[in-house]
């Protein structure tokens, strides 16, 4: 497996005390991403002007050699009904890797989550999935020319793939990130909810836009795309979140 970065205690990437396990390589291209060094599938480099440090992500590992680090926050895990999460990037552009991976973990008791934007075959899921406990699935837009000309992915892959994980009686919580001026407009708003609602969609979680990646960017020697949007205000969250109660069960991570 390639990866880029390992994170311990983390609270937002599913139930309980985890640990983050980030991919490296993405077949998308969202100009907010906030983990812009898991975009390329070779290593990357980082130069952060204002401290002088430099850093580089991306190594290769054995999934069992990394299977004895992960298993160091066990008790963790068990205390606080957590587990271990892949993400990325796009952890299922590695998806046997990360079926290894989960495999070793799930035969040591670690609830496993995967974290997707869902925009490539279903293959991939069918290998990870006798090993993990669910996913962590996001959604973006309810436009098809959104995900195809901004994010270059494909509505009707995530909706199909969405729709079979979720025929399947699977562990599903639909993820919307919330990106000023791309799909939280009443409109856009609108589309999403009426293509969730028509596969079965119950739920989602919505994820408010921030911007903790932009000095990834500047050490990268990239353009921020979003380095002047301003973060949601509360009321803009409070409409947001009102027009999606309308027809799911919403929680709004922070």
């Amino acid at each position: 497996m390639f990866i880029s970065d390992i994170q311990h205690f983390s609270v937002g990437d599913g139930d309980g005390i985890r640990t983050t396990v980030f991919f490296q390589g993405c077949a998308l291209r969202c100009p907010w991403c906030h983990n812009p060094e898991t975009l390329p599938r070779t290593p990357v480099t980082l130069h952060f002007a204002a401290t002088g440090k430099t850093e580089t992500r991306g190594r290769e590992v054995e999934p069992q050699n990394l299977l004895q680090e992960l298993l160091e926050d066990a008790d963790f895990f068990k205390q606080s009904g957590g587990g271990v999460t892949l993400s990325g990037g796009e952890v299922l552009l590695q998806a046997q890797g990360a079926a290894e991976l989960a495999n070793l973990l799930h035969q040591n008791g670690v609830h496993v989550l995967i974290d997707t934007a869902g925009s490539l075959p279903f293959s991939a899921f069918e290998a990870v999935d006798p090993y993990v406990d669910g996913y962590l699935f996001d959604y973006k837009s309810g436009s098809a020319e959104k995900y195809r000309d901004v994010i270059g992915g494909s509505l009707t892959l995530v909706t199909e793939n969405l729709s079979r994980l979720l025929a399947a009686g699977k562990y599903v919580r639909v993820r919307i990130p919330q990106i000023p001026g791309f799909n939280t407009d009443a409109a856009s708003i609108d589309e999403i909810c009426r293509n969730l609602a028509a596969i079965g969609v119950t739920a989602v979680d919505l994820l408010p836009f921030h911007r903790l990646g932009s000095a990834k960017y500047a050490a990268m020697g990239l353009d921020y795309a979003y380095k002047d949007a301003e973060p949601l205000s509360k009321a803009q969250i409070d409409a947001i979140t009102a027009q999606y109660e309308k027809h799911f069960t919403v929680t709004v991570e922070k």
